[in-house]
């Protein structure tokens, strides 16, 4: 999500932060026998929605960006903003698992962490959904609602876009300064639209963002 730092700490999750995981994982004892896993619901299945309030399938360790279709078609259009961009930054952002529990155990190790499968930190959450139609959720319901995650990134990126002067000189897209902004905060935003280079990790980004396009407007499409 905005402001994220990299993909890479996610590879070496710290012993500490697995165990909690781990412990969320045993804590009790099941009283009937555990159904085999059933992946989500893609975009495309007659299966009913999970529980929550947005239509979305339940969460769990199984995630595929495409899924959420439905949900970033929906939210996209109510913020005024492209769906593909808002589903290429889902593509982006889903380089860490997006278990609840371990995402919970990881905030209890770094509690900065960022929440949902938009990766949002609480500051941007908490900005975007004023005067919003999910003004009373909370930041810490984004790792069990995806839908509610989609929904607060939408809005942020209309927020974002709002700032956006209406022409700048440095050769990128709206599209790209959209998701460095996503990335890294409006003020970087701004610098990159005035001429300021991205250092390594917001190119690194914009690199995943045109990567990721072409399946994400596949995925919107559905």
């Amino acid at each position: 999500m905005a402001e994220s730092r990299g993909r890479w700490r996610w590879l070496a999750v710290p012993a500490c932060a697995l165990a909690v995981w781990a412990v969320a994982h045993t804590d009790h004892t099941p009283q009937h026998p555990v159904a085999p896993h059933t992946p989500a619901p893609t975009a495309s299945s007659s299966a009913p929605p999970g529980a929550g309030n947005h239509g979305t399938p339940e969460p769990s360790s199984s995630y595929d960006p495409a899924d959420y279709g439905p949900q970033v078609r929906k939210y996209a259009a109510k913020a005024g903003i492209e769906p593909q961009l808002l589903m290429a930054i889902l593509y982006c952002e889903a380089y860490k698992p997006h278990d609840p529990d371990l995402e919970r155990a990881w905030q209890r190790y770094k509690p900065d962490a960022a929440f949902g499968i938009a990766n949002m930190h609480r500051a941007a959450f908490d900005e975007a959904r004023r005067g919003r139609d999910f003004a009373g959720r909370r930041w810490d319901e984004l790792p069990d609602d995806r839908g509610l995650a989609v929904e607060a990134a939408a809005w942020h990126l209309h927020d974002l876009a709002r700032q956006l002067p209406a022409r700048w000189p440095a050769s990128y897209s709206r599209q790209d300064l959209l998701a460095l902004g996503y990335n890294t905060g409006v003020g970087n935003m701004l610098a990159f639209a005035r001429g300021v280079t991205p250092g390594g990790q917001a190119r690194s980004y914009l690199d995943r963002l045109h990567e990721n396009w072409g399946g994400a407007g596949r995925a919107v499409a559905r």
